[in-house]
């Protein structure tokens, strides 16, 4: 469904090379967090998964910062155990909670006990133990909400966190009257049952930062800032009025 809407003003940075996006988004990324610090007394730090992040998380983790007083958790996850090697909790950990950064208080979506289905079950059967997860994240997360800064991506198809066009749950999640800050979702293609911050989530969060490597990457963020449409959910984010958002890419 397109919606009409205005062009966003965006915040757009273009860097030389995605490295040099990286590194520059970490630099912004350290110094809300030192804002929020300053005023709060405390940060919460929400960032995506995937391998595209990696380098990000390296330069973030290297950067000066009361990482005490951090709280890093997920934008999405997919329903698996920590060890999976499609656990975005495991890339996390890996390359971002480590040096300086390990300091920082990390909040975990999948309970540890979780041991992954052999097959998926029937959404209906599956949806109310997904949901029941994603209150256990709100409930987590509702203490330090809004986030200070929400880092998000991008698929080829224009779906952002675990926010996929023709998902199951994905009606509820960006829903206006969804209050809830996490949503359960089954993605039409993609492996794996998720669970994702809603659209309420990411519209509320002082600030959102989104990442895009890539030429392909960013002929769909152009249709996204073209026009808000549920066939692309990041244009969802993108397109809500006052919302501040900043767009790191390479020229």
């Amino acid at each position: 469904m397109d919606m009409s809407t205005p062009t966003p003003m965006l915040d757009e940075h273009h860097l030389p090379t995605d490295a040099a996006a990286s590194q520059a988004l970490a630099q912004d990324i350290a110094q809300s967090l030192s804002q929020a610090i300053a005023q709060r007394g405390q940060a919460l730090l929400c960032v995506s998964g995937g391998k595209s992040p990696i380098p990000l998380f390296k330069a973030l983790s290297a950067q000066a910062l009361e990482w005490a007083k951090v709280s890093i958790t997920l934008v999405d996850e997919r329903c698996v155990p920590v060890g999976h090697p499609d656990s975005n909790t495991a890339l996390v950990l890996q390359h971002l909670l480590q040096g300086p950064a390990s300091a920082a208080r990390f909040i975990h979506w999948i309970p540890s006990s979780y041991t992954a289905l052999a097959a998926p079950a029937a959404w209906a059967d599956r949806a109310p133990t997904l949901q029941a997860w994603a209150d256990a994240v709100d409930a987590a997360l509702r203490p330090l909400w809004p986030a200070d800064v929400v880092v998000l991506g991008m698929g080829m198809d224009g779906h952002t966190a675990s926010l996929f066009s023709q998902a199951q749950g994905l009606a509820q999640a960006i829903a206006p009257s969804n209050a809830s800050l996490c949503a359960a979702i089954r993605p039409p293609h993609a492996p794996h049952d998720r669970l994702s911050l809603s659209l309420g989530a990411l519209q509320s969060a002082r600030h959102v930062a989104l990442q895009l490597q890539g030429a392909a990457k960013r002929q769909v963020y152009e249709l996204a800032r073209a026009q808000a449409s549920t066939n692309r959910p990041v244009s969802l984010v993108l397109h809500r009025p006052a919302q501040n958002v900043s767009v790191w890419m390479a020229d």
